[in-house]
């Protein structure tokens, strides 16, 4: 058959060229030929399916009466091409099935052609003499099931296909590649399909015994032995089952199929066992117990069977069903045993109960009974099944037994409504068992979501009262949010339904919704959690309003904007609203809404602005064209926040505004499309659809051009990141660029026309040369993601070639970059090339990266030109390295030529097999092998001892050493002999970072290669031999094995595992068996005893066994990591030699280590659970090692289990429970084996506490602390009906009386954990019986653990308990009884700290005598002096404090003795005013706060004399706490209290300013002094005394601080000390003298590099702006810190602009405008070291500064004469800057740019200096203007029309050559800013 090239010119040729066609015909045919084309070209399954689609349609244009006129040859020769086609895309199903819809209608024309040209093509398969291969199989495969034709050709050679299938099994079968590989699954999948679309034609083979063949018979041995082991493909063996099935379910008669379906059961005996079905007998051997086999049948029977066949009844025992006496027991045992298929064991449960409820009619009329009576045993065990398989680790089990859960429910009630029960008792037992369960357990939620339909929500909310509760606490607990949406969806919507009979309108139906969920919603919404928020405004909202829409009135009724959290949740409630119903927001509050949305837009809160931004942008309609209101909202806000630190806020910022966009273009599509097709007449919508057409462009237009000028180099990586991703919002949405790799968001079909009538105005041209030239600029940002965005925009959506000038540069700063030793500069360098390479649309002329390189390209493809000159360059730099490290180091560092070689062969869109050659692969190969052995030998220190095979790595030591010695030689020198440094010389980093950094990349390169040359590979062509494949393995283990370099070896493993992962997936089992040898032969390397040093361990011997055993396939199984585990459980189990030196490194140590490694694998963690049982009881086993090695590696062993086992913690906002969502019973239930183990771990340690009393012996038991570790981390709380953990509890009770501290905390959580909810009474009884007296004798230790239990159990019971019960009653008045233990007479502090534990656990139960007895006792015992030192006194003292400090009374009586307390106790008091205002102050505590701030004032000057740094800091923290209040946002009502004396207040206040001026007492301690300085002034501004001379003083302290060489804590503080005494200052005229000080203060902390100090700076100038406006009473609206910025600068205009000083603070924040000291450091060309020195404050951004001054500057120019004292500022900055100003714009005009682009230009774009200093020059430039337009003074400096003509040129040449200026430069060039 001709290929699919060959066929399309014949067509070409023959038929559209032809003149019988009708030229329609003709033209229609040759798009057709077209599209099919391009589909055969094209690398991308959707660009395939897309093209065929289109041919489809141009095929079916053609009327079928057209195509009749073609002559057959013709039409042989397009059906030809069709079949051709076809079988080029036989992978692709959907593909294939669109070829043969055009098939089928040329079928319509010529049947016979068709059915023969198929039938030709599948004789080729089976009509030879050779066995299927893969591809035959293949082609067989799709013919079934994607070819109508294909199909009818098989029903007449399905005997030939059969025949073959047979004769391949047993070749598959023999060879272990194909039995385990694809082929055999291929085969399998043939014979499933045969049975299902050929059943008419394959049952005479089966069951008549005339028509009986062996050849039936073979495929069923085959597919049996396949099930039952020979094969280790657990999808084969379950394929098998299916067919198998499928097979008997051909039978024509119904007794046969049963019999066979019963014969079939027998795959559960252990023993040889014989299958019938129809006339075909089989043998039928086990050969693995996997459980595989039983779950191929059950599988294959409930999917393939038809009903009568599952209802059969044995043969032998008529009353059995197949359904249900046969596979349910066959099922419940999958279920029950713990297989590494578990995930399908439930799958085929769920499949069994949609069976049953299928076939239940039938059941229940065979048997005559109901199927699911109460307490039955069949409902029992699918109630069990389902429990305890909720909480399954197992990824998919869970779904599945909700599923479960859910089918048995309605089978339940079909059951009852069958057989007239209407109790149906089952639902509330289950109600009443879901209820008792623990709100943190997973399941509860999904079972109450199944149940609810049956019960109804008044039942269960009437049961379960604490459902909203426990809602809320689901939403702030990461996991657990989704199921508790899901319930109260699932809530609301069965409200609506039972409401739907009450004949209510909307609005009644709201209200009936509110009076249960508002005050829900509400606190959810409004809460302080973030997690409790997201939730409840991403799931309940919009669930709310789809089931009830007007509720949105009941939402916003209770919502005040300026409290805290409302405004948060006014955003979401409204753009839930308008995204779920699609209803007007803006119509609900009226002018109001917009007002509100304003200031959500501009709030501080990142959470706020996006609700608030996504309420503008979202909408249900896409053609919904935003309002030109909405537009020019989004024109103010996007500006103001293309900064944000936050990397969620850019993602949603982009997201939205996509959205946005996407309504502007398909409203702007909508009005195009509507005014081709109006009529005539309709002005007044053809002016309204022009007028949206106009607004739309030209937003679009704005947005697009945004970006470029916020990506220039001088600015912060957030401004850059964001800018980026709105331009590709920009280019995705409004250009007609497709993304073959998008599923959505591709453009209309008609985007041409909206971009054409955009073009007509002059707009959208979006790639021009000046914006390519920008984004090229980007190319060498400092960050990879900014890099990596800019190429991707450069490749996808602008020209596909440079221009010659620019492509020429490129090239050039290409090669620097890529010998630069700086590993980010040759990252660069790389992804330039890799551009340059797609961006060439023929080959270079100059294939040469260095001058003495050449490489000739023949008739090779650029491609392939650039990769040999990259290996040749490559090569050279081996050679540099070889005869000179220390040269090739600074200019020839290898690792940026690999990493060039890597983006260019690897993600190029082109096939890999375009690019390379057998010879040009084995180079490389064997390039990669040299430099690797090179490096190796440089960190050795000597190059022959690398190439052994037995010498262990060097240490880091030893690396060091050889580095050195290398640098002495290159210097000609040995190594001297001074003092060593202790600092990397900039020649050893060098060296190490070349050697590492290429090691690195060789390993990701190398394996990254191997991957893509052996997935492209075709069977007669791969670029790769064993030998090859053999070299890199080698590679690759010298670098794991050799290297102690983590970075080296951490990147190889990258590399290694794809290596792995393509050898292992490879159908040659040569190949298969190279990763195998290397586990095996690292396995060796373990289990070998070594002579070396513990340090001297390889750091990727583990990683080596690692990467292979991740590579295994997960569908197989897995004997590498089988054997792994064994062996190294093995290596680590054999004793310790007797003679072992711990200085050594043992095998056993390493296996170990290893086994650990394996654990945290992320490639193999799910499948090492299996082995945790052993590995657990291993890791414990050896932390009795006498070896210390080996318990370290024991330990961290067990750790990196238990958090596998348990799976990741819960989390949510407040830190969330302690606790896994794993319970005990799951637990164990998962891991059964490990119960006895832990279980004796605990009875052995509990027995050796019982000895006599008086013995004091210490029992060490090293594995128990480790075993009540991962006890206490099970969820608590959930019952257990089987009582099979109780026995834990005796020992965990025995075990309070551990001497160990440690072991008696983690046996009171462990005892919570294990304790079931009906045993927690019983539990506390037995505990507080044993509390002694006061004269009984008892041990220390035991009563301490006893009260730590009490404790523990206490808290988890009382959760739950509203009311005290008998029991609990109980257990208070034996707690009550036992006050002495609180009193001196108990002569341990730990056990009376532990009892107020107790006591404070049961204040909310207790009697006021007994608190007012202990509260007296406690008093008394804090003022009583001590007169010795007791171990564990101070904790006492701290839970006294803490628990008298809760009521007010006693908290007042211990304040007002404060003075008289000792130093610690002061202290302890101070640390617990600074806990309480974290945990925030309640209503009651104000009076307690009153007295507080009396007595910390009263005692500040001695406090402040203290010799204590940590009573000095924690007091003045105290005092910021109580006299501050908490959030300085709120208003101020601080307690009222007396003043401090003046001469005190003036004495503490220079103590205070001293202590800060002197920098005395570290970074803590003076942001304390600081904030509690600026409280005292900000009290007492008033005092007439206080004179200005100390507010000089603290300004002066605040702007030393506020500097960014400032540690972050201290520049906190000055932003803390503006907002507290910033705002009452400046509120006084008599301080206006240092009011710009403190305003340029703040405008400082606004850019600075800490998020929480802008934040804190941008809330002082929200205060200012706030007491301006006189809204005391309200709290302070906190603004966006580029809000904050204008509205300072607008204060200081305001009060400032004729006051001393206030020019030099907006010239101050201007970047430098020396421009020539920029060029002259850009034009040297000095060594640069290896590391770049990052900026003080790298989030300040100069240029942006400039923009927002210079309109300032321009308002005190115009106000020049307004005051003399300004006019003479304003004039002496003229003429000293004058000079400056013209000469940096002559400097600017000789430094324009040729019309080609250069070298030395391209290196200035880059510059980081060069836009600042061009933006601080250019902002002078306009402020000289201005004055010289409006002051007749200064124009003698110069003239204001030529300085205006410079000035325009200049920023005209720079901004056509890709200098973008900010818009406010832009708009004073063009004379646009105000006059």
């Amino acid at each position: 058959m001709l290929s699919f090239e060959e066929l399309m010119t014949s067509l070409q040729d023959c038929v559209i060229s032809e003149d019988q066609a009708a030229e329609n015909v003709r033209q229609t045919l040759r798009l057709f030929t077209d599209k099919l084309s391009e589909s055969s070209r094209s690398s991308v399954k959707r660009c395939k399916e897309r093209c065929l689609e289109e041919a489809a349609q141009l095929l079916r244009q053609i009327p079928e009466a057209q195509l009749h006129v073609l002559e057959e040859s013709h039409l042989l020769l397009l059906v030809r091409l069709l079949i051709s086609m076809q079988l080029q895309m036989v992978n692709i199903s959907t593909a294939c099935r669109k070829v043969d819809q055009m098939l089928q209608h040329l079928a319509k024309v010529n049947h016979q052609l068709v059915f023969r040209e198929t039938h030709h093509c599948l004789s080729s398969v089976v009509h030879t003499d050779q066995v299927l291969s893969f591809e035959d199989l293949q082609k067989a495969c799709m013919f079934l099931e994607d070819s109508a034709v294909g199909r009818e050709v098989w029903r007449e050679s399905y005997l030939s296909l059969l025949n073959k299938v047979s004769e391949l099994f047993p070749v598959v079968l023999r060879q272990e590649s194909l039995r385990d590989g694809p082929q055999c699954y291929i085969t399998v999948k043939v014979c499933l399909q045969v049975f299902q679309l050929l059943s008419g034609e394959v049952a005479p083979l089966v069951w008549d015994k005339e028509h009986g063949g062996p050849t039936v018979q073979k495929i069923l041995q085959a597919l049996m032995d396949i099930i039952l082991g020979q094969c280790c493909n657990r999808d084969a063996r379950l394929l098998a089952g299916t067919a198998v099935a499928m097979l008997i379910n051909t039978a024509p008669e119904s007794r046969a199929g049963e019999a066979a379906a019963w014969s079939l059961l027998q795959v559960s005996h252990s023993e040889p066992w014989l299958l019938t079905v129809g006339a075909l007998q089989v043998r039928c051997s086990p050969t693995v117990k996997d459980g595989v086999d039983r779950l191929a049948v059950s599988r294959g029977l409930l999917t393939c069977c038809r009903p009568h066949i599952l209802l059969s009844s044995h043969v032998d025992a008529t009353e059995k069903c197949l359904l249900l006496k046969g596979l349910f027991p066959l099922v419940f045992a999958l279920c029950e045993e713990k297989l590494d298929c578990n995930y399908f064991a439930f799958e085929v449960l769920t499949l069994w109960l949609k069976r049953v409820k299928e076939c239940l009619t039938d059941i229940w009329r065979m048997t005559g009974v109901r199927l699911l009576p109460d307490n039955s045993s069949l409902q029992q065990e699918l109630i069990h099944i389902i429990w305890t398989n909720a909480e399954s680790p197992v990824e998919g089990v869970s779904e599945f037994v909700r599923g479960a859960f859910s089918l048995l429910l309605d089978l339940y009630q079909m059951d009852c409504e069958q057989f007239g029960d209407t109790k149906k008792t089952l639902y509330l037992t289950l109600l009443q068992r879901i209820i008792k369960l623990p709100w943190e357990a997973k399941a509860k939620y999904h079972r109450l979501c199944a149940l609810l339909p049956y019960l109804g929500t008044d039942m269960v909310l009437d049961q379960y009262a604490e459902i909203p509760s426990h809602l809320l606490k689901c939403l702030s607990t990461n996991h657990l949010s989704p199921c508790g949406s899901e319930l109260y969806k699932c809530l609301i919507q069965q409200q609506r339904r039972e409401l739907r009979d009450a004949s209510l309108t909307e609005l009644d139906l709201a209200d009936r919704w509110a009076r249960r969920w508002r005050p829900v919603l509400h606190e959810a919404l409004t809460s302080d959690v973030t997690l409790l928020q997201n939730s409840s405004s991403t799931h309940l909202l919009p669930s709310t309003f789809q089931v009830f829409p007007s509720a949105v009135d009941h939402l916003l009724a209770s919502l005040d904007p300026f409290a805290p959290g409302h405004l948060h949740a006014w955003a979401c409630i409204l753009s839930s609203y308008r995204a779920t119903t699609g209803g007007s927001p803006w119509a609900l509050q009226g002018s109001s809404t917009l007002q509100t949305l304003q200031l959500a837009l501009g709030s501080a809160d990142d959470k706020v602005r996006l609700a608030a931004l996504n309420l503008l942008c979202c909408s249900p309609k896409t053609k919904d064209t935003p309002t030109a209101e909405e537009m020019s909202i989004m024109r103010m806000f996007i500006p103001q926040n293309l900064n944000c630190e936050s990397s969620p806020f850019r993602q949603h910022l982009q997201a939205a505004v996509k959205r946005f966009l996407v309504r502007i273009r398909d409203g702007c599509l909508a009005h195009v499309r509507g005014q081709k097709g109006k009529k005539k007449g309709d002005a007044t919508n053809s002016e309204r659809a022009q007028d949206v057409l106009e607004q739309g462009i030209g937003f679009v237009e704005w947005l697009g051009q945004l970006p470029y000028s916020n990506l220039a180099p001088g600015h912060s990586y957030q401004r850059k990141k964001t800018a980026l991703l709105l331009l590709s919002a920009v280019l995705e949405t409004c250009t007609d660029t497709w993304s073959p790799d998008k599923k959505k968001g591709q453009p209309p079909a008609n985007m041409g026309s909206l971009i054409n009538c955009a073009r007509q105005r002059g707009l959208w041209d979006f790639v021009c040369r000046t914006q390519q030239l920008v984004l090229i600029s980007c190319l060498e940002d400092s960050t990879n993601e900014i890099r990596e965005l800019s190429a991707g925009l450069l490749l996808r959506f602008f020209p596909p070639s440079f221009p010659d000038d620019i492509a020429a540069v490129l090239l050039t700063r290409t090669k620097q970059l890529l010998c630069s030793p700086r590993v980010q500069e040759a990252q660069m360098g790389a992804l330039m090339m890799k551009v340059l390479l797609q961006k060439s649309q023929e080959q270079p002329e100059d294939c040469r990266l260095s001058s003495n390189n050449t490489v000739s390209g023949g008739g090779n493809s650029k491609a392939s030109c650039v990769v040999r000159s990259l290996v040749k360059e490559l090569e050279e730099h081996y050679v540099t390295a070889k005869a000179d490290m220390m040269l090739a180091a600074r200019i020839k560092p290898i690792h940026g030529v690999l990493s060039a070689l890597q983006r260019c062969l690897l993600e190029a869109p082109r096939s890999v097999y375009d690019t390379l050659d057998h010879g040009l692969t084995a180079e490389v190969l064997s390039l990669l092998e040299k430099i690797s052995l090179l490096l190796l030998g440089v960190l050795y220190g000597d190059l022959d001892a690398c190439a052994t095979e037995k010498d262990a790595p060097p240490s880091f030591c030893d690396m060091g050493n050889a580095i050195s010695s290398l640098i002495a030689q290159g210097s000609g020198g040995g190594r001297g002999d001074g003092e060593e440094c202790v600092l990397l010389s900039e020649e050893h980093s060098l060296v190490l970072t070349c050697c590492w950094v290429s090691l690195k990349e060789i390993g990701i390169f190398l394996g990254s290669l191997v991957e893509k040359i052996l997935t492209e590979s075709k069977p007669s062509k791969c670029l790769l031999t064993k030998e090859d494949l053999m070299t890199a393995s080698k590679v690759f283990k010298n670098i794991l094995l050799k290297c102690r370099h983590w970075g080296a070896v951490e990147g190889c493993c990258i590399g290694f595992t794809r290596f792995c992962a393509s050898l292992l997936s490879s159908s040659d089992a040569e190949l298969r068996e190279i990763p195998a040898h290397m586990l095996k032969q690292g396995l060796q390397v373990v289990r070998s005893p070594r002579s070396t040093s513990v340090t001297r361990r390889a750091a990727g011997l583990p990683m080596l066994i690692l990467c292979v055993v991740s590579a295994e396939e997960a569908s197989k199984a897995r004997p590498l990591l089988s054997y792994s585990m064994q062996t190294l459980l093995e290596t680590a189990k054999t004793p310790l030699p007797e003679n072992w030196d711990q200085t050594l490194d043992l095998p056993q140590v390493c296996a170990v280590h290893t086994l650990q490694a394996l654990v945290r694998g992320s490639g193999v963690g799910v499948a090492v659970l299996q082995f945790a049982p052993a590995v657990a009881t291993l890791s414990l086993t050896l932390l009795s090692s006498p070896c210390w090695a080996m318990r370290n590696a024991a330990l961290q062993l067990y750790s990196s289990l238990c958090s596998r086992m348990l799976g990741q913690r819960p989390s949510s906002d407040d830190s969330g429970p302690s606790q896994h969502g794993l319970s005990p019973l799951a637990f164990f239930f998962h891991y059964p084996a490990l119960q006895p183990f832990l279980l004796g771990e605990l009875r052995g340690a509990a027995q050796d506490l019982q000895g006599p009393s008086n013995e004091a012996k210490l029992h060490l038991q090293p594995s128990l602390y480790p075993v009540l570790t991962l006890l206490a981390q099970l969820q608590p709380g959930v019952q257990d009906s089987t009582e099979t953990l109780l026995d834990f509890l005796p020992p965990l009770l025995q075990l309070s009386a551990s001497p160990i501290y440690s072991v008696r905390v983690m046996a009171s959580k462990a005892l919570v954990a294990m304790t079931p909810p009906s045993e927690y009474m019983n539990i506390l009884i037995k505990l507080t019986a044993q509390l002694p007296g006061p004269q009984e004798r008892c041990c220390h230790n035991r009563l301490h653990g006893q009260l730590l239990q009490i404790k523990a159990v206490l808290e988890r019971a009382l959760c739950t308990v509203s009311a005290p019960s008998a029991d609990l009653r109980e257990v208070l008045s034996r707690v009550e009884a036992s006050l002495w233990l609180a009193t001196e007479a108990q002569r341990c502090p730990l056990v009376r700290a532990a009892y107020l534990g107790v006591a404070d656990s049961l204040r909310g139960f207790s009697c006021e005598s007994y608190l007012s007895k202990l509260s007296d006792t406690l008093v008394h015992d804090l003022q009583t002096p001590q007169q010795e030192l007791q171990v564990g006194l101070s904790s006492f003292h701290q839970r006294a404090i803490h628990f008298l400090c809760a009521d007010q009374t006693w908290a007042c009586q211990i304040w007002d003795g404060f003075s008289a307390l000792s130093s610690d106790l002061r202290l302890s008091l101070v640390t617990w005013v600074v806990v309480v205002v974290v945990d925030g102050w309640s209503s009651r505590q104000t009076g307690l706060r009153a007295v507080i701030q009396r007595v910390l004032q009263s005692n500040l000057r001695e406090a402040l004399l203290s010799h204590s740094v940590e009573y000095r800091r924690t007091y003045l923290a105290a005092l910021a706490a109580v006299m501050a209040g908490g959030d300085s946002t709120l208003p101020k009502h601080p307690p009222h209290s007396a003043p401090l004396e003046e001469t005190v207040l003036s004495e503490c206040l220079d103590l205070l300013l001293g202590d800060l001026e002197e920098q005395r007492g570290g970074p803590e301690f003076l942001s304390q002094a600081l904030f509690a300085a600026s409280l005292l002034l900000s009290h007492w501004t008033h005092s007439s005394s206080l004179k200005i001379s100390e507010f000089e003083r603290w300004c002066s302290v605040l702007e030393s601080q506020r500097s960014p060489d400032a540690p972050e804590v201290l520049r906190m503080a000055c932003a803390e000390a503006l907002c507290v005494a910033g705002v009452p200052l400046m509120s006084q005229r008599e301080h206006r003298t240092v009011l710009s000080r403190l305003i340029n203060t703040g405008l400082y902390l606004l850019q600075d590099q800490s998020q929480q100090v802008r934040l804190k700076a941008a809330c002082f100038t929200s205060m200012l702006h706030h007491a301006r406006r006189g809204e005391s009473q309200r709290s302070v609206y906190v603004v966006q810190v580029n809000r904050a910025l204008p509205l300072l600068l607008d204060l200081l205009l305001e009060e400032c602009w004729d006051t001393p000083g206030t020019l030099e603070v907006l010239l101050c924040n201007l970047p430098q405008p020396d421009l020539r000291s920029v060029l002259r450091e850009a034009s040297e060309t000095g060594c640069s070291s290896l590391y770049e020195q990052d900026e003080a404050n790298v989030f300040a951004e100069p240029s942006v500064m400039s923009a927002h001054v210079l309109p300032y500057l321009l308002q005190m120019a115009d106000k020049h004469s307004e005051s003399s004292a300004l006019a003479q500022s304003l004039s002496a900055w003229a003429e000293e800057s004058a000079a400056q100003v013209l000469d940096g714009l002559a400097v600017c005009k000789e430094l324009q740019p040729a019309e080609t682009l250069t070298s030395a230009w391209l290196a200035l774009l880059v510059d980081p200096r060069l836009h600042s200093t061009l933006c601080g020059l250019l902002t002078r430039a306009a402020f000289l203007l201005r004055l010289l337009k409006t002051s007749s003074d200064v124009r003698h400096l110069c003239d204001p029309a030529s300085l205006h003509t410079s000035f325009q040129e200049v920023c005209g040449v720079l901004s056509q050559n890709g200098v973008r200026f900010p818009s406010a430069l832009t708009a004073a060039v063009a004379g646009e800013l105000p006059a």
